[in-house]
């Protein structure tokens, strides 16, 4: 009864007039900035955070979470269209997304990934709903210790579950661990590998090199074939709408995707990213047709999708209950509520029930709009893709490099973009798969931060990981995945399964 009570009070704060406009605002913008390329929901918010003054604490927090997960709509929209991750969430999404469209089932891709994403929307609102109070109390069994652990575990899976080589997927998280190192130390605040450039004090960032890996250097690349290979899609575009074998494909995936969603996206440190890799490297697993992937197959883009948006869904009850940002949005998201005046943490749900149940009822109407505003675009999405190359290539190069330049209002990221342009360019020749690098880029420096912090904790004491029940747990089954990849009939597998990434 508490549960439902709870709703009706959330219900009748978001269903409020005012509230539903900033729903629909914060839904159309966020997907917009997701839509476009180099754009998304981080330098948004950031922008919209002096504005939120003026408004009604309910409302702006309302709007704000509309731009994020609409993000997640929307950044589905490029990387299948056109190849472009704006999000690190979306990366997995492009593997098949964008063969799908190179196939002429652009459409069928993002129905697909829409109606996938309302349903996990759905499902990780209602968890958030059901399941925040007692989850608070696993939430506060996480310390440094179980951070790092958690960290060295996605670590390990992105090599593990890689496409194609294993030494080329451990090399590429190795590249990503060191790029991460670039940046100010956390506890000393001394720069490190800046070599005096005031930019990279901060760190390299997302943005410029997804970028320039995954955008740029796919473009460098086409630029190399000859014209009549440099089509993005097929010539021929087929329905858009998936079949009756397309929802039978994608349902099982939607829902394994869901679940993998809410619960990584619960963990503080894993959120939506990880999920979507999880997501994509069981559904190879599981499938068996593994060889589809990677070559334009339906589960491909519906799980991820399915866990990216239940995981920022779930992402939100760390924040709320704890007030632990899981993610760069959701601290953006604690720092508004800190200029509101609202202290984040368990004092919320009691102090603020409207607000609380607001914002997470929000979330529904959120999707619902989303849905709404997305399936009937599907067509001129599509459509898009029939401008001739030649004249869309540099569209898409202007928009990266628009959205290179706003996340620091100078000609920085733009450069790091171009650099990265020939590194995606080189992978690209040399077999690498980009996705490990990212993760690796990501998880190094939260890895490095818990860890020195568990050492600082425990006085140098190394045995903190394994005397921590839910660290060990995590650390074990980091090295049964290690043991059992060196295992020749498991390696010989796994070579199978993934000889299309060979």
């Amino acid at each position: 009864m508490d549960l439902l009570n709870n709703l009706a009070v959330g219900f009748s704060t978001s269903l409020s007039p005012i509230n539903l406009w900033y729903a629909f605002m914060g839904a159309a913008l966020g997907t917009l900035i997701g839509v476009l390329p180099g754009l998304g929901p981080i330098a948004t918010i950031a922008m919209l955070l002096p504005s939120m003054y003026a408004l009604e604490p309910t409302s702006a927090l309302i709007m704000l979470a509309g731009i994020y997960y609409g993000a997640q709509y929307g950044g589905s929209t490029t990387a299948i269209l056109i190849n472009v991750p704006g999000e690190a969430s979306s990366v997995v999404t492009a593997l098949d997304g964008n063969q799908m469209a190179r196939n002429g089932r652009a459409g069928t891709a993002l129905a697909t990934a829409a109606l996938g994403s309302f349903f996990a929307g759905t499902v990780g609102t209602l968890v958030v709903a059901a399941f925040a109070p007692p989850l608070t109390k696993l939430a506060f069994q996480f310390g440094a210790p179980e951070y790092c652990s958690l960290m060295f575990l996605g670590l390990v899976g992105a090599v593990v579950l890689a496409s194609g080589s294993l030494v080329k997927a451990l090399a590429m998280v190795v590249l990503g661990l060191l790029l991460g190192q670039i940046n100010t130390d956390v506890i000393t605040a001394q720069p490190r590998y800046s070599f005096g450039i005031t930019e990279l004090m901060d760190g390299l960032n997302f943005v410029a090199i997804a970028m320039g890996v995954f955008s740029f250097g796919e473009i460098i690349a086409n630029l190399g074939k000859p014209a009549e290979h440099r089509s993005v899609v097929a010539r021929k575009l087929t329905g858009l709408w998936p079949s009756k074998k397309d929802f039978r494909d994608a349902a099982p995936a939607v829902g394994r995707g869901t679940v993998l969603g809410c619960v990584l996206g619960i963990l503080p440190g894993a959120g939506p990213m990880l999920a979507s890799f999880t997501s994509y490297a069981v559904e190879k697993k599981v499938s068996r047709h593994p060889e589809e992937f990677g070559k334009g197959a339906i589960q491909g883009v519906a799980a991820p999708e399915a866990a990216n948006n239940a995981g920022a869904q779930t992402s939100f009850i760390p924040m709320l209950t704890l007030g632990i940002p899981t993610s760069a949005v959701m601290a953006l998201m604690v720092g508004a509520m800190v200029i509101m005046g609202i202290q984040p943490g368990p004092q919320v749900m009691t102090n603020n029930p409207a607000l609380f149940w607001g914002l997470i009822t929000s979330m529904w109407v959120g999707n619902l709009m989303l849905v709404v505003l997305n399936l009937p675009l599907i067509g001129i999405w599509v459509k898009l893709l029939t401008v001739p190359y030649r004249f869309l290539f540099p569209a898409i190069m202007a928009f990266c490099a628009i959205g290179c330049y706003t996340l620091g209002n100078n000609n920085f990221e733009v450069y790091c973009a171009a650099l990265f342009a020939v590194v995606g360019f080189a992978l690209l020749k040399l077999g690498f798969e980009p996705a490990p690098l990212i993760l690796g880029f990501v998880l190094g420096p939260l890895m490095e931060e818990n860890l020195r912090r568990a050492l600082l904790l425990s006085n140098g004491d190394w045995s903190v990981f394994v005397t921590q029940p839910i660290s060990a747990s995590m650390l074990a089954i980091s090295v049964v995945m290690i043991v059992a990849i060196a295992l020749p009939a498991i390696k010989a597998k796994r070579n199978e399964a993934f000889k299309d990434g060979e």
